[in-house]
């Protein structure tokens, strides 16, 4: 059986788009904690009012929210899953081992970028509010500026924690949190690192050919 895969870089690294592809070529599921809590957010319950508060501010939701997420919406016996966007600090590293995976087997697949250009792609992305399809106004343009390829809604919009100022603190807490996650993984023989500047499909040849 397959490894289940985690991926791990800051915002606007390119996670996502090899997600995609790995799910379309190789039958993996991708579980985004991004998506399951605006999810809950959508939803506009007492909770989601809380995560939002705590996304618009650039800040992480906590740990308990994001197992309790995660342990709602896999079933490790029936699909490999992509893990996208957690865990954030060795402690969710660790956690995610004993109270998700359970011994399930695991790789690490760190997207190493330069944080200016992570800057530029973050302020630039749009999102569908109606299907969610992702855009970016200097290296993926939707075909006509302002609506949708996908659905056809004319409602692109940057999300709050894509704004500059937000974008800025993301990193910040994102770059003092990361090296212990690396190196748990490294220790433990499970972490495959690739150049997030690199073509699409070099990085994704990459990642395949570990799996």
């Amino acid at each position: 059986m397959k490894s289940h895969l985690i991926l791990i870089g800051a915002p606007g690294s390119g996670k996502g788009t090899q997600a995609s592809k790995l799910v379309a070529d190789g039958g993996f599921r991708h579980v985004s904690t991004g998506d399951l809590l605006r999810s809950e957010i959508a939803k506009k319950s007492d909770l989601g009012f809380e995560v939002k508060k705590v996304m618009d501010s650039g800040q992480l939701v906590s740990d308990e929210l994001v197992i309790r997420l995660l342990q709602a919406n896999i079933d490790l016996s029936k699909y490999n899953y992509i893990f996208d966007g957690y865990p954030r600090n060795i402690v969710q590293a660790q956690t995610l081992d004993r109270e998700v995976l359970k011994g399930s087997s695991s790789l690490a697949v760190y997207f190493d970028i330069n944080p200016n250009k992570l800057v530029e792609r973050l302020a630039n992305r749009r999102t569908c509010k109606n299907c969610g399809s992702i855009y970016n106004l200097v290296t993926k343009k939707p075909k006509i500026m302002g609506v949708c390829d996908e659905c056809g809604a004319s409602d692109l919009v940057q999300r709050p924690d894509d704004k500059e100022e937000v974008i800025t603190n993301r990193l910040k807490v994102f770059s003092e949190t990361v090296n212990p996650v690396l190196s748990y993984y490294q220790s433990h023989g499970r972490l495959v690192t690739v150049d997030a500047e690199a073509n699409v499909e070099e990085i994704y040849t990459k990642i395949s050919s570990k799996v």
